[in-house]
């Protein structure tokens, strides 16, 4: 049971290593409470440790006996019908790869949004239950709403890793409450303290691809400078060391990897020559490409030979009653995307190669979502050049982006796509991302790879299935129970049914029988084969929804039709009653009610009632140091007046680089030195940029520089309205002018506020970019920001 070995070390010392041995019999284990209880510590008598005859067995908890690795790859805003593997016109050859090799499930389900899904999918409840009825950034007062996932939900990633598991997780989080993103945490629902040892990716909901707002843990790191920079290749490479050097140090310990990209959701960053294989791949218009991949998808056998085409919503308009321009702007979105998407495919192929490269690939349980809900339509009826523009209430236009259309894709551009795409790539469906009550924006293509565990290669699985049921699976998989309490909370039960049944029998009796879908009042019941559903809102629409009350239901069943074009409430009156009846008890039940349709009111605090770091301040002092400030945790300084305050200390020579900056190249506001002038430029969504600048340098030694933005908004309903700057120096006017428009919700979902530098692309492109290049050549002693409201 015990060994003894003599050990010389370099140093010429001999040692006598006991290597003591590991408690057994670990399957006799508690497993339902976690942590494992450590076993009673035994009491000696003896003096000398040399008169003891039995020496302890040294505890620690192991996984069971054969437990796979696991490795969960989440594609993000991709639907059913783009990827190849599922019919669509995208090539994802690794997804290919690993479906001839495993399973195919065409009958699983997601939220329809970020968020939501992400949470139920590591969780196995449902996202009300994880209080994540939305994004992070939407969050309210209500329970299922607050976005703090409650200690009584423990993620899967804890219980995996408490039960003997290395845990990591890279890519995209957007599971944190905004205002726990602070330096002033709590770091509670961080990645780290959700049961990951290593993080590596971005917390928020979306990132820059060139110049991404990376964390490795709670820390906040510049990306390597490399040529070509790209955060999906960096978070592979990231991924694949972590999991080499984890297998490397300790072979017999599985891992438990979450591999969460960026792609492809906006923005649709990619290098040009992946975006240039699709070259005339798209010209036929999204009407074309939604037959044909219908077609693909029967010859595949991945929807029934049965299936119709899902109606296009009425808002899109037909590919043919488009102008010229408009097919050339849009057909260019279209294979950006698709080549972004392809480039993702790529790097998981990347991962795959490196864990088949170590000898794991056999023993790995790989499941491959493409899509944690459908494709968005977030870009509107001809794309964007900015993204943001979504969030701020402005109507890109197609003469305006025609002449970025060389430059789609690149750092220069945050774009999005036209929403006649997103309906496309949801083939065979009608609708899309944030629509629950509808198939386009909740079914997605799923690869289960297994080979120790899986006996069928190329098998499909028709199953009803949805994201809660990813964590039991995993846990059947791993010979492991549900626990009961972790770290000392009694548990909500896993709301999930394990998939593992399907594995060998693809006529096994569905068990996931009942599952209700709602996200910002668009929402539906499944039960045995029917779909009871109402449209409450298009993707599109932030206004003008209609009472939830009026709501017209309608009624499918769903064994034969596939995608939702039968409606049967009048053939079935009593059915859809029944089931309507349902979705309200189950909606109680999980926390889904009361609904919330608002859609851009919740993005303010205030109104939607969660917490705001900062609260009713009205002044924010700051210091050299602070950067990388996200959005949600900084003053808002928006359709309000402000003030900035800033003691300096100017060297000789003058000074150059940001005092105090917020947002980036596409939209923020920096006051920053140039040549030793003081200046102040307001960049409005890249589009327009506002500059006031003093004509003269400021001399060495102290000095006190305030802006002033003097906010022409009348009440507090006046939105996006411009002001006159006023810039001084040691209380004396140096420089005025004025800012024509702001931005009236927000600057960005990942750029920051800083001081001192612009932490990632800058707000103004004439001091360079970068934290290096932006870098205050003088001293920041002290800034205070303060703020005034519309009277």
């Amino acid at each position: 049971m015990f060994n003894t070995r003599l050990t010389c070390l370099s140093l010429g010392m001999a040692f006598l290593v006991i290597s003591v041995g590991v408690v057994s019999a670990q399957e006799k284990l508690d497993r339902t409470h976690l942590p494992i209880q450590e076993p009673k510590r035994a009491t000696y008598s003896e003096l000398d440790v040399r008169n003891v005859k039995d020496k302890p067995p040294f505890f620690a908890v192991t996984a069971p006996k054969n437990a796979p690795n696991v490795v969960i790859v989440l594609i993000d805003d991709i639907g059913f019908g783009g990827p190849s593997t599922f019919g669509g016109p995208i090539q994802t050859p690794t997804l290919d790869k690993l479906a001839k090799g495993g399973l195919k499930f065409n009958n699983f389900h997601t939220t329809a949004l970020c968020s939501p899904t992400r949470m139920a999918l590591k969780t196995g409840r449902n996202h009300h239950t994880a209080n994540t009825g939305s994004i992070m950034e939407s969050s309210t007062g209500f329970p299922g709403n607050t976005g703090q996932v409650p200690n009584s939900v423990a993620p899967l990633a804890e219980m995996l890793r408490l039960n003997g598991y290395s845990t990591g997780a890279f890519g995209k989080w957007h599971e944190t409450a905004a205002w726990e993103t602070s330096v002033s945490g709590p770091f509670d629902r961080w990645p780290t303290r959700q049961g990951f040892d290593k993080f590596y990716g971005f917390i928020g909901g979306e990132t820059d691809q060139w110049f991404p707002l990376i964390y490795d843990g709670v820390t906040r790191i510049t990306p390597p400078e490399t040529e070509g920079y790209h955060f999906t290749v960096d978070m592979t490479d990231q991924a694949i060391k972590w999991m080499k050097a984890q297998q490397s140090m300790t072979p017999d310990k599985p891992f438990f990897m979450y591999y969460a990209t960026g792609a492809v959701h906006a923005p649709h960053h990619v290098p040009k020559k992946w975006a240039d294989k699709y070259k005339g791949k798209f010209d036929a218009g999204w009407d074309a490409i939604r037959a044909e991949t219908v077609a693909r998808q029967k010859k595949l056998g991945v929807i029934p030979a049965n299936t119709n085409l899902g109606p296009k919503p009425e808002d899109i308009k037909d590919w043919d009653a488009l102008s010229g321009d408009e097919q050339r702007l849009f057909t260019r979105q279209a294979e950006v995307f698709a080549g972004f998407l392809e480039q993702t495919d790529h790097e998981i192929g990347r991962l795959t190669e490196a864990i088949e490269g170590i000898g794991e690939l056999d023993n790995t349980l790989f499941i491959y979502i493409a899509g944690d809900n459908g494709t968005s339509a977030e870009g509107g009826f001809v794309g964007m050049y900015n993204e943001m523009t979504y969030f701020n209430g402005v109507t890109e236009k197609v003469e305006d982006l025609l002449p970025l259309i060389d430059k789609w894709g690149g750092p220069e551009t945050f774009p999005h796509m036209a929403a006649g795409w997103a309906v496309a790539f949801d083939s065979p469906f009608s609708w899309t991302k944030q629509v629950a009550s509808d198939f386009g924006g909740t079914r997605n293509g799923m690869i289960i790879h297994w080979p120790n565990g899986i006996k069928q290669q190329g098998g499909l699985r028709t199953q009803f299935g949805h994201v809660i049921d990813i964590t039991p699976t995993i846990l059947e998989a791993a010979g492991l129970p549900e626990p009961t309490s972790v770290n000392g909370t009694v548990q909500t039960p896993i709301e999930g049914t394990s998939l593992l049944y399907t594995f060998d029998n693809a006529d096994a009796e569905e068990q996931h029988t009942t599952q209700y879908f709602e996200m910002f009042g668009n929402r539906a019941i499944y039960h045995e084969g029917w779909l009871a559903r109402t449209l409450h809102r298009a993707p599109w629409q932030t206004a003008g929804m209609p009472p939830l009350e009026t709501d017209v239901w309608d009624l499918y069943d769903v064994r034969n039709d596939f995608s939702l074009t039968n409606n049967l409430a009048k053939q079935h009156p009593e059915k859809l009653a029944k089931l309507q009846a349902l979705f309200m008890s189950e909606a109680e039940k999980y926390h889904a009610l009361p609904i919330d349709d608002r859609v851009i009111a919740r993005m303010n605090p205030a109104l939607a009632g969660r917490p705001d770091i900062m609260g009713d301040r009205t002044s924010l002092t700051l210091y050299d140091g602070m950067d990388g400030m996200l959005e949600n945790t900084f003053m808002n300084v928006k359709n309000r007046s402000k003030t900035i305050t800033a003691e300096l200390e100017i060297p000789e020579g003058g000074a150059n680089g940001v005092i105090l900056t917020q947002g980036g190249r596409f939209g923020g506001w920096c006051l920053y030195m140039k040549d030793g002038k003081p200046v102040y430029t307001y960049n409005f969504l890249g589009l327009e940029r506002f500059t006031v600048a003093s004509p003269n340098a400021i001399p060495p030694g102290a000095a006190t520089v305030v802006l002033d933005f003097a906010y022409e908004g009348k009440n507090k309903q006046d939105l996006g309205k411009g002001g006159k700057v006023t810039i001084s120096v040691n209380g004396k006017t140096v420089a005025e002018g004025r800012v024509e428009k702001t931005q009236s919700l927000i600057y960005s979902a990942d750029e920051t506020a800083d001081v001192g530098l612009d932490n990632q692309t800058p707000v103004a492109e004439d001091i360079g970019i970068g934290r290096d290049q932006t870098r205050f050549t003088g001293q920041i002693k002290k800034i205070t920001l303060s703020v005034k409201d519309v009277q």
